[in-house]
């Protein structure tokens, strides 16, 4: 692993996390609920481009430096596992144990769905 390799991760990762910063931002502006939509929004669409990034690397051999770059280091910061662990802990606290289940569980299949339709579409391509 090089320096530079090191860096471009760290600075992907940085890219990453703004733009979730910034994703996250604007559906709160839009769309009014109670429920922590920015975010189930962002590792979803994070897990479908990972699936994705990986299907273009396992069809097209995307070299292992991008791999990284991409999917350590964009989608690294992208996405968010421990927001949504603590908004999910957050809603049942508040008794709100629906919405926790949906989050937590819908969100997981939602996710996982979503890395399956990536990986099947950069396999395609």
């Amino acid at each position: 692993m090089t320096v530079l390799l090191v860096v471009a991760v760290g600075l992907a990762g940085g890219v990453g996390a703004v733009a979730r910063l910034v994703l996250d931002g604007v559906l709160r502006a839009r769309v009014r609920v109670a429920f922590p939509l920015g975010t189930t929004v962002i590792n979803v669409t994070g897990s479908f481009l990972l699936g994705l990034v990986t299907g273009l690397a396992l069809a097209h051999g995307l070299p292992p430096e991008w791999r990284a770059v991409l999917g350590t280091g964009f989608l690294g910061g992208y996405t968010t596992f421990s927001t949504a662990s603590y908004e999910t802990v957050r809603l049942a606290q508040q008794r709100r144990y629906r919405a926790a289940f949906v989050n937590g569980v819908g969100m997981l299949a939602l996710a996982l769905a979503a890395a399956g339709l990536g990986l099947w579409l950069g396999q395609l391509a």
